[in-house]
C-alpha cells in the first residue's frame, strides 16, 4: 500500500507502537496497584492543561501542551488525595468528581478557544479522540523519547516495582522508600497518559493503559510475563489502530487503537490459559471426570470380590 511507503506514516506508526508498549507495561503496574480508575481520572484531568497551555503560547507546541497536561493531571491527583484524606469521601468517588469537573472545565475552555478560530485551526480538538496523522516530526520524537524513558524505568527497576506492589513491608525493611516509589509511580503514570493524548485522546487513553494489562492477565500468573505480554498487546494495538485510522481522511486514531486492544482482550477472555472461558470449561470437565473416576473406584473393587 502507498501509505506504508510514507515516511511520515512510518514515524507516526513507530511512535504509536512505542506508546502502546509503554502504556501496556505501565498499565500492569496500575492493574496491580488497583488504580485503573485513577488512570481514567487523570487522563480526563489533563484536558484543561492542554487548552490553557495553548491559550498561553497560542501555538501547538506538543512539548508545551503535554507539559500543561502533566501539570493539570498532577493537580487533579493532588485534589483526589486532599478530598480522600480530609473528608469521608472514598477514593473512587473523589476520582469520579475530579474526572467530571476537570473534563467539564476542559470542554468549556476548548469551546471558547475554538470560537476564536485559533483552536480549531491548530487541530486542538484532536486531543479529545486522538489523531496521530496530525503529529509532526518533533511530536513523534518527543513521544518516542518519553515512551522509551517509561519502558526503561519499568525494566531497570523491575525488582523495586515488584516489591512496591506485592511486598511493601519487606520493601520498607530493606530501605526502599514507599513515598519515593509512590512519587515515581505517579510521575510515570502521568507521563504515560500525557504523551498519548494527541494520538489516542484524553477520553480513551485510559483504555490503552487498562485493556492490554487485563488481557495479559488471562495468560499468566507471572508478573514478569504479564509485563511482557501487556507491552506486546499494547504495542500491537497502537500499530494496528494507527494503520487502520490512516485508511480514511480525518479518522480519529484513539477509537481504532482501543478497538484493536479490545480484539486482544476478547481473544484472551475466551482462549487465555489462566481463567479464560474455554480453559475454565476444560478444567471443570477434567475435575468432573476425576471426581467420577474416584467415585466409581470403590464399586469396581467390590464387584471384583477384594473388599
Amino acid at each position: 500500500m502507498a501509505i506504508l511507503a510514507s515516511i511520515n506514516f512510518q514515524w507516526v506508526l513507530l511512535s504509536a507502537t512505542f506508546l502502546g508498549i509503554a502504556a501496556g507495561m505501565f498499565g500492569t503496574l496500575a492493574y496491580w496497584k488497583r488504580q485503573s480508575l485513577m488512570s481514567d481520572a487523570l487522563s480526563h484531568a489533563a484536558l484543561p492543561g492542554v487548552v490553557i497551555a495553548f491559550m498561553i503560547i497560542n501555538e501547538k507546541n506538543f512539548f508545551i501542551l503535554i507539559l500543561g497536561a502533566a501539570l493539570s493531571a498532577l493537580l487533579g491527583a493532588w485534589f483526589i488525595y486532599v478530598i480522600r484524606s480530609s473528608s469521608r469521601i472514598k477514593e473512587d468517588t473523589a476520582m469520579g468528581i475530579i474526572l467530571s469537573v476537570f473534563f467539564g472545565a476542559g470542554i468549556v475552555l476548548l469551546t471558547l478557544v475554538n470560537r476564536s478560530g485559533s483552536g480549531s485551526q491548530s487541530g486542538l480538538d484532536t486531543f479529545i479522540f486522538g489523531q496521530a496523522a496530525s503529529m509532526v516530526r518533533l511530536d513523534v520524537y518527543t513521544m518516542v523519547i518519553l515512551a522509551t524513558a517509561i519502558i526503561v524505568l519499568i525494566t531497570f527497576a523491575y525488582k523495586e516495582w515488584k516489591l512496591f506492589l506485592f511486598d511493601p513491608e519487606f520493601a520498607r525493611g530493606i530501605g526502599l522508600s514507599s513515598r519515593g516509589m509512590d512519587i515515581a509511580y505517579m510521575i510515570g503514570l502521568v507521563t504515560t497518559i500525557v504523551i498519548g493524548i494527541q494520538a489516542v485522546g484524553v477520553i480513551l487513553m485510559a483504555a490503552l493503559l487498562i485493556i492490554p494489562a487485563v488481557s495479559a492477565r488471562y495468560w499468566t500468573q507471572s508478573f514478569k510475563i504479564m509485563l511482557l505480554l501487556s507491552g506486546i498487546f499494547g504495542g500491537l494495538s497502537g500499530a494496528i489502530g494507527t494503520f487502520l485510522s490512516a485508511q480514511g481522511a480525518g479518522w480519529p486514531t484513539g477509537p481504532f487503537i482501543v478497538l484493536s486492544a479490545s480484539i486482544f482482550f476478547v481473544f484472551s477472555l475466551f482462549f487465555g490459559k489462566e481463567k479464560g472461558f474455554i480453559a475454565e470449561k476444560m478444567e471443570f470437565r477434567a475435575q468432573q471426570r476425576q471426581a467420577l473416576s474416584e467415585n466409581e473406584a470403590p464399586g469396581v473393587l467390590k464387584e471384583g470380590g477384594h473388599k
